[in-house]
Parts: structure tokens; sequence; C-alpha cells
């Protein structure tokens, strides 16, 4: 008696030719889908820093320095920590 667990081959349909054009077909969508995330991430890359003002930047050094200050004033000399 057989045992019931066994893994069964199943039965090979189609040939090598129609395997071999699936993976090229899965190949080309794949790199497909791979040219779209890089043109979505310049695109991202795009909205976020190049269109943003010039003010921004100031801004953040601005707060980064307040930042550096305050802290300075509350934990003491910042080369101690």
């Amino acid at each position: 008696m057989a045992d019931s667990s066994a893994p069964r081959d199943l039965p090979r349909s189609g040939d090598d030719d129609d395997m071999l054009e699936l993976n090229e077909d899965l190949e080309r969508m794949i790199e497909d889908v791979e040219n779209m995330t890089v043109q979505l991430t310049w695109m991202a890359y795009d909205m976020v820093v190049l269109r943003t003002g010039p003010e921004l930047g100031a801004s953040i050094r601005i707060l980064e320095e307040a930042y550096r200050n305050c802290r300075a004033a509350v934990c003491g000399d910042p080369d101690q920590e």
C-alpha cells in the first residue's frame, strides 16, 4: 500500500519551450516593474527636494542651531555627553 503523504508527480503540461517563454515573459515584466520603480523614485525625489523652497533649508538650519543652544543650556557642555 502506498503512503498517501508522499508527494505525487504532477503530469507535465506543455514542453520546455513553453516554460522558457513563460520565464522570459516574467523576466520582462519584472524589469518593467523595476524601471517603473526607478521612475517613481526620481519623481518623488523631484517633488520633495527640487521643488522645496530654499527658505525651508534656512529654517531647518535656524531650528538646528536653536536646538543645540537649548540642549547646551539644559544639559551643560555637549562634549561631556
